[in-house]
């Protein structure tokens, strides 16, 4: 059998082409405004500096604004908090990104959750979490909502199936978790303690994997005909799940890299495009 691949990278470049049509219009309607993303990275993490590169390149290649705030390692909890209220109160930031992770002495979770709703577009805050787990409207977190986006292109029949979620940190697995019991499906939520993974895993239907540790989910593990989504990226190009020996027997795989990856980039952009619509049109 042949797995179909769900192809996040070519996605995300299909989308980067509505949403820059999308930017375009709002220009011609608003005398020349565009959405502004504003990127947060406290510190000199290099894996964090690419990865806030990435967004701002994003979204210049749509035609959006982004502004780069930067602040030293030896930020406080209070600086950090005083700078996300004065992007909170700018009318013309439309959405606000904290980098993960800062800096250990800064309550991160403090921060995150002084985003402004309506900024956080990169459904961060705990007020975002609970609206969208009530099923109310608010920015989903961006690597889950990328996953239901491609789950959604690719008309992967997600109502009544068996997912299981092996992984339940509070920006990814959990709110995975969430999206797909709105989405009704029945879901199991796994971890790196759960008893009896392999079994659990078995039952699954759709299988994410987010635990966050190279290969962790073995390819034996997995049922023929499921599928399979791997949220994780680790040195050596590989995610969390052992997919080599998968591609000839699930039916549908994302696949490491180009899969999740870009499409969780391409939906903070998405959702910073819908707050400059809203505020701007």
């Amino acid at each position: 059998m042949a797995a179909l691949i769900l192809d996040g990278k070519t996605l995300a470049a299909s989308w980067e082409e509505q949403l820059a049509a999308r930017v375009t219009a709002l220009k011609n309607s608003s005398a020349g405004r565009t959405p502004i993303l504003a990127t947060i990275l406290v510190g000199d993490d290099p894996a964090s500096a690419t990865y806030v590169k990435m967004k701002g390149n994003a979204c210049r290649r749509v035609g959006m604004e982004s502004l780069a705030v930067e602040m030293p390692g030896s930020t406080t909890t209070e600086q950090l908090l005083s700078k996300i209220s004065e992007l909170n109160s700018n009318p013309d930031i439309h959405g606000i990104l904290l980098q993960h992770p800062v800096p250990e002495q800064i309550d991160e979770r403090a921060c995150f959750d002084a985003i402004a709703l309506h900024k956080d577009v990169d459904g961060v805050t705990c007020l975002g979490f609970g609206r969208m787990a009530m099923g109310e409207d608010a920015y989903g977190c961006a690597t889950p909502k990328g996953i239901m986006r491609i789950l959604e292109h690719y008309n992967i029949d997600i109502e009544g199936k068996h997912a299981v979620v092996v992984g339940r940190s509070a920006i990814l697995g959990k709110p995975m978790a969430m999206m797909l019991l709105e989405a009704n499906a029945t879901v199991t939520i796994c971890h790196s303690r759960t008893q009896n993974l392999p079994e659990l895993i078995k039952q699954a239907d759709i299988l994410v994997g987010a635990v966050g540790k190279p290969e962790f989910i073995k390819a034996e593990w997995i049922k023929d005909g499921a599928v399979v989504v791997d949220a994780g990226y680790h040195p050596g190009g590989v995610g969390d799940i052992e997919l080599v020996p998968l591609v000839d027997r699930v039916s549908a795989y994302t696949p490491v890299p180009g899969g999740v990856g870009p499409m969780t980039i391409n939906t903070l952009i998405f959702q910073s495009v819908d707050s400059g619509e809203k505020a701007l049109a």
